[in-house]
């Protein structure tokens, strides 16, 4: 159920017959409108035809990667919550994931529980409700965020941002020049309930500040070492990150 209480629909794709009609079955018991496939190119088709309000992708998916599904998906600008399932439990297979564009990953083998738990923090994430209202746009020297549409722009240039990146940027530009802990952006943007490594915050900031920051532009995303990250202009970024 989305966080109105509403049915919400998920479109999952895992080649494992087993797990997957699990799964669905779990999924449903839960209330979630379950769509399924078993293959890369079913599940674009499927996503890009009828466009579901989560997605659930298996890395190892014959035809098309779950990761090359997502960076398909991502390259037409769609912005579903992607979890990815995996079972590479390496550092640099879980930044290959959120690279693609997933907005989080589950290491096999995982429990339903966590599974559902995860789920309920991208609705959350992708809902866009709040109980304190914010200003529609908010803006931080020439850096914009329009809640109504989510388009962000710096300098007047639009900047394309995954749901994961928006919801990350939208809680700094909330209370800019305040240091907002790594506790705080973890517990705000990944949810309650988020048991993943603490370490996919750095990821996401150092995402932030290459769409925000380019080469000679003020920095805009400050380290406050031991504490926490704030923003407010700062120097010019001399070179690339």
């Amino acid at each position: 159920m989305t966080p109105e209480g509403q049915a919400c629909s998920l479109l999952l794709a895992d080649d494992d017959a087993r797990l997957r009609q699990f799964l669905e079955l779990e999924l449903r018991e839960e209330g979630y409108g379950v769509r399924s496939c078993s293959n890369g190119i079913d599940a674009l088709t499927a996503i890009r035809q009828q466009p579901p309000q989560l997605v659930i992708l298996d890395w190892m998916l014959p035809d098309l990667s779950g990761v090359e599904v997502c960076q398909r998906l991502r390259s037409t600008g769609l912005r579903v919550p992607v979890l990815m399932l995996t079972g590479r439990d390496a550092v640099a297979d879980r930044v290959e994931a959120l690279d693609a564009g997933a907005d989080d990953y589950l290491v096999k083998p995982f429990s339903i529980e966590e599974l559902l738990a995860r789920l309920r923090a991208l609705l959350r994430r992708g809902s866009g409700t709040d109980p304190a209202p914010i200003e529609e746009q908010l803006q931080v020297a020439d850096l914009l965020l329009n809640t109504a549409s989510h388009e962000v722009s710096r300098g007047g240039i639009p900047v394309h941002l995954s749901l994961t990146e928006y919801s990350l940027l939208l809680e700094l530009m909330r209370d800019p020049g305040r240091v907002h802990s790594r506790e705080q952006l973890l517990h705000k943007v990944w949810g309650e309930s988020f048991v993943g490594d603490g370490n996919v915050l750095d990821v996401y900031v150092r995402y932030l500040r290459r769409k925000l920051e380019p080469t000679g532009q003020p920095t805009l995303i400050q380290t406050v070492r031991g504490v926490g990250f704030l923003l407010k202009a700062g120097d010019p970024r001399a070179v690339a990150p």
